[in-house]
């Protein structure tokens, strides 16, 4: 809907003007309207692993699936589930090993996707949203199932979509594909009457991307043994030179050089079109974007906070200490 890289320029000959619903895009974007998340987390290759999939996402049966055809599936179904999909007929699955190996090469049989959007959204309204989006985008085309998790901050629907359609042609996913569903999901959002955005991070300034949800999860219960080591990696370096010197630094600065120069551009277009108190919102925006950092830095400065948390609960710790010791001398 808005490049903003386009730096707002006009084609050759083209008196731009933004559209009404550019105008509004510009509007939710600049004012930090909530944004939706759509990501693709996996996808399993063996049927067992689709089950086990199924019993996550119902935590154990505790949450019913619901699916494509309007079931709601409890945990004694999922088994049934499993047997209408006909996973083990997908085609292509029995196609020749590569050339070299004695393994068959695994395909994916479904596709796992989360739809969510930050607290303190209801979650009935975000489970409406993703069955609107599941009926629009699969309906009659691949079988799906879903289920909404609350017990985290922000509510969030699994839905697992079979990969091979009812035609016997496969789903495949791309970047393209993903930007578009953000758009159509936040959009089914506002239907909902729940305000909420689709822009790219770039735009809004922000350079940290998804973190991959097995790496989170591993984090979480802090067994992620490559994110140890980068912590150490990052306190080594502290400890050295005070700073952290990353090359990608300079890849993320020039982006956002011209992150700005496209919102000034787009400001710039607003004036012209008499959208005056928008235009000086967008340059607003575009001055206080977060600063650059890469997520090596952005690690590193978490890292220098937690230890001046932890110097100052000692120091307080230190002081009680001494009172305490100075109250038994008098």
């Amino acid at each position: 809907m808005l490049d903003v890289l386009s730096r707002g320029r006009p084609g050759p000959g083209v008196d731009r003007r933004f559209t009404v619903a550019q105008v509004e895009q510009i509007r939710r974007t600049v004012q930090r309207v909530p944004e939706v998340m759509v990501k693709v987390t996996g996808g399993g290759r063996k049927t067992r692993a689709v089950a086990e999939h199924f019993a996550y996402i119902s935590q154990q049966g505790e949450v019913e699936l619901k699916t494509d055809d309007g079931r709601r599936v409890p945990k004694s179904g999922q088994r049934d589930l499993l047997r209408d999909w006909h996973l083990e007929l997908s085609s292509g699955q029995y196609r020749p090993p590569p050339r070299g190996s004695k393994t068959p090469r695994g395909i994916k049989l479904v596709h796992n996707i989360v739809l969510s959007m930050p607290a303190p959204t209801p979650p009935d309204k975000v489970l409406a949203a993703a069955r609107s989006f599941a009926r629009e985008k699969f309906g009659l085309k691949h079988r799906y199932a879903m289920a909404l998790h609350t017990h985290q901050q922000h509510p969030h629907v699994h839905l697992v979509v079979k990969v091979e359609g009812l035609d016997g042609r496969r789903l495949h996913i791309d970047k393209a594909m993903l930007r578009e569903w953000r758009q159509d999901f936040a959009r089914m959002m506002r239907d909902q009457g729940i305000a909420a955005n689709a822009t790219p991070r770039a735009v809004r300034g922000r350079s940290r991307g998804a973190e991959r949800d097995a790496r989170y999860r591993t984090r979480k219960r802090g067994r992620s043994t490559a994110f140890r080591e980068e912590i150490q990696s990052i306190a080594s370096e502290l400890a050295k030179t005070r700073k952290i010197e990353d090359p990608a630094h300079a890849k993320l600065a020039e982006t956002r050089k011209a992150v700005v120069t496209g919102w000034m551009g787009v400001a710039t277009s607003l004036d012209r079109q008499g959208e005056n108190a928008l235009a000086a919102d967008v340059r607003r925006f575009a001055e206080n974007l977060p600063p650059v950092l890469t997520d090596r830095e952005r690690l590193a400065a978490e890292f220098i906070r937690f230890v001046k948390a932890e110097k100052a609960v000692k120091t307080r710790e230190d002081v009680r200490i001494r009172e305490r010791t100075l109250g038994r001398t008098r």
